[in-house]
């Protein structure tokens, strides 16, 4: 079986979606599927430096699983850039997308996705959409006119026409019903890699951020953006200096909203202990997420929540809002806290944290063990892989 994977960017500072489809493709090979990616150059407001046009295998950056780049047409005008418009990718996709058993199309309200789905209805191959949370009703109210208008006039008759949308989460299906479509779908999570674990690594980690070992490290990694709740988080950590902790946040974002962060920290008087760290990647990204205490996404909505999921394979207990879609696995498998979207809240939830923290350190070594446990029996790429596998088989069929 021969599928490809259509995406607008596999660029790390497009977040985790665009990095799950490597691990993805990866697994789908391992399970026998001829699973290949064609995607832009896209790398936010830079371009990626990489082999255009042609079939690559060999960039270790990218786990060296096959991938075609084609540029993405780059004005300095943000709305048209973010809209990753490529008219080679079209005139490939035109020429080749026959070739193909299955097509994956992943977001939507992106051109390389919707012309994609297009050229498969014209061209009368099935595929399958994974509209990675741009269907849920916080997504649907950022720009909210200008979505409207795309999805009436152009999107839902390729969401309609595919074979059916692949969401990964329950919570992502219920609030896509309230849009009233009739449309095939199923729910199967993300896999997740299970790293193997780094010695000392809560020591190894205080000492890079040179802090003593009773203080606890709360740690954020994600893409700094209004949707991922920092102005949420800081104020409610701003409630709590009578606590020791530190606060660590991995990630890049727009420079303004950067600075803002930074006025953030300094205004509600946590900018002494908190260490911006910018993109980490590789085994610093994997030493952070497992010496972490605490890993925290106060998000405003997340259809999945990579991040969060990544934190509890590396054994670190998270702090999630309800909008991030894992959470009802993550109070029925009592791994983290799940509080509410707002301040008090998050808050009220951190003082428990701080409170359990007293706990032995061999309690939790016991506890990091059980997390592992429960997001390796139930997140593996193995298993997920597997079941997608299936499916793929299933659709073609129908």
């Amino acid at each position: 079986m021969k599928v490809l994977h259509v995406i607008p960017s596999i660029a790390a500072v497009r977040g985790g979606p665009s990095q799950a489809i490597i691990e993805m493709v990866r697994a789908l090979r391992s399970q026998g599927i001829d699973a290949e990616i064609a995607t832009t150059n896209d790398n936010g407001k830079e371009l990626l430096d990489v082999p255009l046009y042609q079939l690559t295998d060999q960039l270790e950056e990218y786990a060296k699983v096959p991938i075609r780049f084609f540029p993405r047409f780059s004005p300095d005008i943000n709305a048209v850039r973010e809209f990753a418009f490529s008219g080679a990718l079209t005139s490939w996709l035109w020429q080749h997308i026959k070739d193909y058993d299955l097509v994956h199309v992943h977001a939507i309200f992106s051109y390389a996705s919707t012309i994609a789905m297009a050229i498969a209805r014209l061209k009368g191959v099935p595929y399958i959409n994974r509209p990675l949370g741009q269907l849920c009703e916080w997504s649907l109210q950022q720009s909210k006119q200008r979505k409207q208008i795309y999805l009436n006039i152009i999107e839902r008759s390729n969401l309609l026409q595919s074979k059916c949308l692949h969401f990964t989460a329950e919570q992502e299906r219920i609030e896509f019903t309230q849009l009233g479509l009739n449309i095939d779908n199923f729910v199967l999570p993300h896999g997740v890699h299970i790293p193997d674990l780094i010695p000392n690594a809560q020591e190894k980690l205080h000492q890079i951020l040179q802090i003593p070992s009773h203080i606890p490290v709360i740690l954020f990694m994600s893409r700094l953006h209004p949707k991922k709740g920092l102005e949420y988080l800081i104020p409610a950590l701003g409630k709590l200096k009578e606590h020791s902790f530190a606060l660590a946040i991995a990630g890049s974002g727009d420079r303004d909203y950067v600075h803002q962060i930074k006025v953030l920290l300094e205004t509600h008087g946590i900018s002494d202990r908190t260490h911006l760290l910018g993109f980490v990647k590789g085994e610093t990204k994997y030493l952070y997420l497992q010496g972490a205490d605490l890993f925290a996404l106060t998000s405003h909505s997340e259809n999945f929540g990579i991040a969060a999921i990544e934190a509890l394979a590396a054994g670190t207990p998270v702090l999630i809002t309800d909008g991030v879609a894992i959470a009802p696995m993550v109070k029925e498998q009592a791994i983290g806290y799940v509080t509410q979207l707002d301040i008090q809240a998050i808050a009220t939830t951190l003082q428990i944290f701080f409170q359990n923290f007293e706990q032995s350190s061999t309690q939790q070594r016991i506890n990091r063990q059980k997390i592992r446990k429960i997001i390796s029996e139930n997140y593996s790429w193995e298993s997920i892989s597997a079941q997608l596998a299936t499916i793929y088989q299933d659709t073609i069929r129908v």
